[in-house]
């Protein structure tokens, strides 16, 4: 049963749903920063929503992506990845978490769209967030040239 003006689960069983996906959602943000093994002279963007209509960064301009929970919510995916692409300076590196339950095309096609982009030296894995809740996480880490 939802809120009818939110949409959002009410009652015990809710607020527990809710909190996990909150735990597993930044444990994966943890999660994926560690893997980026970000130094502190990097610059990093972590994207919010649809890069699609352009990022806002300069071309070439960063060292490292990081996308977590929400490229199942992109309108074009591949038109986004252009874009992350474009501003990744060559050697740079994207990162990308979703959960597997979210995403509607398997997380290889996933990675070809990523390579359709322009990425190379592709990676896929999944990764399975603390919480006994938490879905499967469809993880992806690329480089640009």
């Amino acid at each position: 049963m939802s809120d009818s003006t939110s949409g959002r689960p009410h009652g015990l069983l809710g607020r527990l749903s809710e909190a996990a996906a909150a735990r597993g959602a930044a444990a994966t943000r943890r999660h994926i920063t560690e893997v980026a093994k970000i130094t502190g002279q990097e610059q990093v963007l972590v994207v919010d929503s649809d890069p699609g209509a352009g990022s806002g960064a300069q071309a070439a301009s960063i060292d490292v992506v990081l996308c977590v929970d929400n490229v199942q919510l992109w309108e074009n995916r591949v038109a986004g990845f252009r874009e992350l692409h474009r501003a990744l300076r060559p050697g740079g590196r994207f990162l990308l978490s979703v959960p597997e339950n979210r995403l509607s095309i398997p997380r290889h096609a996933l990675a070809s769209e990523v390579e359709e982009a322009g990425f190379t030296d592709l990676q896929t894995w999944v990764w399975q967030p603390p919480g006994l809740f938490s879905p499967l996480a469809a993880q992806l880490r690329a480089r640009r040239i």
